[in-house]
């Protein structure tokens, strides 16, 4: 019995989001095919309001119309895409997202597809993320859904998301783990050349820290004070100075504008100096760690581990190159 995917789409949808995912439940059915004929496949259809639509690169989706879609479908995905707005206050895809999505066995989204399931009030209460870039913004807009901005894909309940654009294969690697097992899951991951399970949370995609916006022009200073020169001696008294408050008070406004201890944001800011040398250059740790303020390799070392989840040569291997050289 083949399991429906209904992939739901709408204009300025990022293909990546509709093709990782449909590749992975192709692969998957080839690998049933040939290692267990009776398992339950894959079928995957593409809809969206209106029917065929335009993606990004220019291409156009050939497409059902969402309208007419009825009943039976297994896993509703919803993709995102840099229109992921627009889709949000659509009140006919919304209407019908509901729809489907109500008779379905479980619910999904890629990356911003996240908001359009938001908007449509799926993923109220529920643990929930998106493209790095873009959680802080899910967790403003939707303060219902619980966000969890470091993690590839997220599974509560019936629902499941995805962080950004090739997340989405990792998300639907783990649906066919989940349906079938790992084994069938690990075969798939392998014909794709891809991680099953990559390391690290979304943050080594995101080095670049994204803070709320901060009103106050002495704590503005300071924070552009940091991110000139990282490599600073940012004593809490030192920041305190150049915000025009006492250190007391300064330690305590700070964590609430910012969302994080001093502290914790020097050793981001350097963090993010450091990925940017490691990225560029052939630098030993040591050297690395000295001219971005952490002193030791080791300390290097510690910092990466908590801010990203990899080692420094770990990231400088991810991030420096694609290797085709």
């Amino acid at each position: 019995m083949e399991r429906e995917v209904l992939v739901i789409g709408y204009d300025g949808a990022a293909l990546t989001d509709i093709a990782g995912p449909a590749d992975v439940f192709a692969g998957a059915n080839r690998a049933l095919t040939a290692c267990d004929p009776g398992g339950d496949g894959y079928r995957v259809r593409l809809a969206a309001v209106g029917g065929g639509f335009a993606v990004t690169g220019g291409l156009r989706m050939e497409a059902e119309d969402l309208r007419e879609v009825s009943g039976g479908v297994d896993t509703v995905l919803v993709v995102g895409g840099f229109t992921f707005a627009d889709a949000a206050r659509d009140d006919e895809l919304r209407h019908h997202l509901r729809r489907v999505a109500g008779d379905a066995r479980r619910v999904t989204a890629v990356c911003t597809g996240a908001f359009v399931l938001a908007a449509a009030g799926l993923l109220d209460g529920a643990r929930a993320t998106t493209h790095w870039a873009y959680c802080a913004r899910l967790a403003a807009d939707h303060p219902a859904v619980d966000v969890v901005p470091d993690a590839i894909y997220v599974h509560d309940g019936r629902l499941a998301t995805s962080a950004g654009v090739t997340a989405g294969i990792d998300l639907a690697l783990a649906l066919v783990e989940r349906d079938h097992d790992a084994a069938l899951a690990r075969l798939v991951a392998r014909w794709m050349v891809v991680f099953l399970q990559r390391p690290g949370g979304q943050s080594q995609f995101s080095v670049r820290s994204r803070v709320p916006p901060v009103r106050e022009p002495g704590l503005r200073a300071v924070l552009d004070a940091i991110a000139d020169d990282p490599a600073a001696g940012w004593t809490v008294e030192e920041m305190a100075r150049r915000a025009a408050m006492s250190p007391r008070h300064f330690a305590r406004v700070f964590p609430r504008r910012v969302g994080v201890s001093p502290a914790r944001y020097v050793e981001r800011a350097r963090v993010e100096a450091a990925a940017t040398v490691l990225e560029s250059g052939d630098e030993g740790l040591d050297v690395v760690a000295r001219r971005t303020g952490f002193g030791s390799a080791e300390t290097l070392r510690r910092a990466f581990q908590r801010v990203l989840g990899v080692t420094p040569g770990g990231y400088r291997e991810r991030f420096r190159t694609t290797g085709a050289a």
